[in-house]
């Protein structure tokens, strides 16, 4: 039985995203980030719309989301962005992913992992992740040249790329995004002084490829750019982006509450004259904020912005359409997406609930169905 709401990816979208990134990329490969599964857009339709778009890198965090790619059919290389546990390292290893190490525990996981193997590979290829300046996971220089001499005199492994992550590359203004890839670079010259080979050496996310040139280096990490969405309002015209997600539902009931009378829990709005609401089945639960109504969200029904009203509850949430067209039931509510003329961003919700569209994109459930098309072409 369907579900009277649905999450729709437009996957043509995706793959015209991937493309401006890399016309946008000095010439770097391009690697999409596709981990907590495609940031709510579902990891391996984007995968394959991505590769589609040029991509010849997949991002993951966890094994368990490079194993959802492979049992898909997907060959591509699949970077695992931070160390797997030692436990790990063995089926890392069989499903052909790469990992990121950063630790001496790492390194010796990664290599008994291959020794251990039953069809062991003359060398499986790491990547090695320098910390210079986020103050999250990888190895401050000074340790890690330490690590990449371990990596270079094995036999087992081999250094197959170099990187770092930016902390603030989504703000023009400051000044640590140069101060990291100086750094970064001060540790690849290193590794070449000492005649290590750093492999593919990339640094930039998102962010660092719309507003940071000199940081594309071989390869470009691309996350929430490939679903269309900026990483931060001043690079929003940076690239022609396409949002591809749509979240919409439907009214599933309409009624009028008095004048003086309160809606929701807490009855926390309370209308000061009769009034018209439509109730439309999609809650906290599937990843719309119990604030928004509260906040000022908003929703399109034909194509006309409603506002919400009251706190949004587990399960339902209420709009006032007392003005305006009448609203029936089964008509058609747009949350985040286009309807008509009009549109309600993912932007808008993170304004209001002061918060990353990241955030708005990887809470939406997996209990609302997705629906991918194809809309073709994108300019």
């Amino acid at each position: 039985m369907p579900r009277h709401a649905a999450i729709e990816v437009d996957l043509s979208a995706i793959t015209a995203n991937a493309r401006a990134i890399l016309a946008a990329s000095s010439g770097a490969q391009l690697c999409a980030v596709v981990k907590a599964d495609g940031y709510g857009h579902g990891a391996v339709q984007v995968a394959t719309a991505a590769l589609d778009g040029g991509a010849t890198w997949l991002a993951v965090a966890l094994v368990e989301e490079g194993a959802l790619l492979r049992a898909a059919g997907i060959d591509a290389p699949i970077l695992l962005l931070s160390e797997p546990p030692a436990d790990c390292m063995a089926e890392a290893l069989a499903l052909g992913l790469t990992p990121t190490v950063y630790t001496a525990e790492g390194v010796a996981a990664a290599r008994q992992a291959v020794q251990d193997a039953t069809a062991r590979p003359s060398v499986w290829s790491v990547h090695l992740k320098v910390d210079t300046g986020m103050h999250r996971v990888g190895a401050h220089p000074s340790d890690a040249i330490e690590i990449a001499r371990s990596i270079h005199a094995s036999s087992e492994l081999q250094i197959g790329g170099t990187f770092t992550h930016f902390a603030v590359a989504d703000d023009l203004e400051r000044s640590e995004t140069a101060e990291q890839l100086a750094l970064f670079e001060l540790f690849l010259e290193q590794l070449n002084a000492e005649q290590i080979d750093p492999g593919l050496v990339h640094a930039a996310n998102s962010a660092g490829v719309l507003g940071h040139l000199q940081a594309h280096l071989d390869l470009v990490r691309s996350g929430i750019a490939i679903y269309g969405l900026a990483p931060s309002i001043s690079l929003d015209s940076v690239a022609q982006l396409q949002p591809a997600l749509r979240l919409s539902s439907e009214v599933s009931m309409v009624k009028s509450v008095e004048a003086n009378r309160g809606v929701s829990y807490g009855l926390q709005h309370v209308f000061s004259k009769e009034a018209r609401v439509a109730i439309v089945p999609l809650g906290y639960a599937d990843g719309v904020d119990r604030r928004l109504g509260l906040l000022g969200g908003q929703v399109l029904i034909g194509g006309v912005r409603r506002p919400m009203r009251g706190v949004v509850t587990m399960d339902q949430l209420i709009v006032e359409v007392t003005d305006g067209p009448e609203v029936q039931v089964g008509d058609e509510v747009v949350l985040l997406g286009g309807q008509g003329e009009e549109q309600i961003p993912a932007q808008e919700w993170a304004d209001l609930l002061d918060t990353i569209t990241y955030e708005v994109v990887c809470r939406l459930s997996t209990r609302i169905p997705r629906r991918y098309v194809s809309s073709g072409p994108h300019s």
